[in-house]
């Protein structure tokens, strides 16, 4: 049984992630094992969906996401709440007409 804390970063190479691997590798001790899974691998992906990760940088320790990466995925309603979707005064045709 081994007593090092299992460090699984999923990534996809991004800026993004590269600041995490960085953080992740900065602050971990020898006690920490880290290692960095490439989301672009399909096998990888595959197990990043069974596990609820649907965004990158995503960080498991020990088999738990950490909760600084469980954001749920991306949500339209929350999106047009926004304003995507729904015009502005100034960039969409007639509405630019109305002075």
């Amino acid at each position: 049984m081994s007593n090092k804390r299992q460090i699984e970063i999923f990534s996809a190479g991004c800026p993004a992630c590269d600041e995490a691997i960085q953080t992740v590798n900065r602050i971990a001790c020898p006690s920490c094992e880290t290692e960095v899974l490439d989301m672009r691998q399909p096998e990888v992906a595959a197990r990043a969906e069974q596990m609820g990760i649907n965004r990158v940088p995503a960080i498991v320790i020990d088999g738990r996401l950490a909760e600084c990466c469980a954001a749920g995925p991306v949500d339209e309603q929350v999106l047009r709440a926004a304003g995507v979707g729904v015009p502005s005064h100034g960039c969409c045709g007639p509405i630019d007409a109305v002075q």
